[in-house]
């Protein structure tokens, strides 16, 4: 199965469940071929959970969802060890973590402890039980949701998780044609249902292998890289990128430009995914914040002021 096949076949299967959100399927695709965890932050109802759920049933691996609450704990998330009377022994009781694609929904509901327990997970895929260190099965993602507008009972995500997050993203609300092409297609049930796999672990591997090979040329290189020094340059801004984001910024272009036909990178690539991967990462100063101004908007400023390299 080559990239094109691979887009082809996962989007028409999504949209089965998720109607006119290809831009954002597509994105979902870069983070999973280059290993990246996605931050899905909009309004209750609009598709978080459903979108996650249609892209793992989409895919022939294992699957596990962790429902975020204040009194989850760190071993509800990991695993713990359990003494096992029989064998007069402690043994390994994994937990959800331990899984391919993992949608922690409304994460921002557990405390900071909890939500700090998937650090070393999404950064270094493994983790560590009782000094007894576990790799993970790849390929593996995170699919996390919050909810942006309800402040009770939740707690703002880290800024060292928040960075470990390849994009965020934002659904949006349909158009009317897509509402109501929703009711219809629910109208007798629920098509996630039914929805079948169309691409197995082993493709996903062999397409990430293959999108660290996509050229990126001298010039693009360097238009990353002015890109997310810039952002900690300009004038809004407190906290610019990280040279984790600088990498983040890279790698996605190359999966980009796989997904969609090209051996190459193009500026329009990095230009299409700078806001759902950088604009997370920035800190706007206060005063910018008071005047209505936000960081997506400074990056969107800051990509029309970085001169674009002209490619042959």
């Amino acid at each position: 199965m080559n990239f094109t096949e691979f887009s082809q076949a996962i989007q028409e299967n999504v949209s089965q469940v998720i109607i006119g959100k290809a831009d954002v399927t597509e994105l979902m695709l870069v983070a999973l071929l280059v290993e990246g965890h996605v931050l899905l932050e909009d309004v209750p109802g609009i598709g978080k959970t459903t979108l996650a759920k249609a892209l793992a049933r989409s895919l022939d691996c294992s699957f596990a969802r962790i429902q975020f609450t204040p009194d989850l704990l760190p071993s509800d998330v990991t695993g713990l060890n359990i003494y096992n009377q029989k064998r007069q022994d402690f043994e390994f009781r994994p937990g959800p973590v331990l899984t391919q694609v993992l949608l922690a929904d409304e994460i921002n509901r557990a405390t900071p402890r909890t939500q700090s327990s998937l650090l070393e997970a999404m950064q270094e895929r493994q983790i560590t039980v009782d000094g007894e260190t576990y790799p993970l099965p790849r390929p593996f993602i995170v699919i996390a949701t919050q909810n942006p507008i309800e402040l009770e009972g939740t707690f703002p995500l880290p800024e060292a998780q928040v960075d470990r997050f390849l994009m965020q993203l934002r659904l949006g609300y349909p158009s009317l044609e897509e509402e109501d092409e929703i009711l219809q297609r629910y109208q007798h049930g629920d098509p996630l249902i039914d929805l079948g796999v169309v691409a197995t672990a082993e493709d996903v591997l062999e397409l990430q292998r293959q999108a660290q090979d996509i050229h990126v040329s001298t010039d693009v290189r360097n238009y990353v890289l002015q890109v997310a020094r810039t952002t900690r340059e300009h004038e809004a801004v407190d906290l610019g990128v990280s040279p984790r984001g600088t990498m983040a910024l890279f790698k996605a272009s190359q999966a980009l430009a796989a997904l969609r036909g090209r051996d190459y990178v193009i500026p329009s690539d990095v230009q299409h995914l700078c806001p759902s991967i950088l604009a997370h990462r920035i800190h706007i100063s206060p005063r910018i914040r008071l005047r209505g101004r936000t960081p997506a908007q400074v990056v969107a400023e800051i990509t029309d002021t970085v001169p674009v390299p002209v490619v042959e």
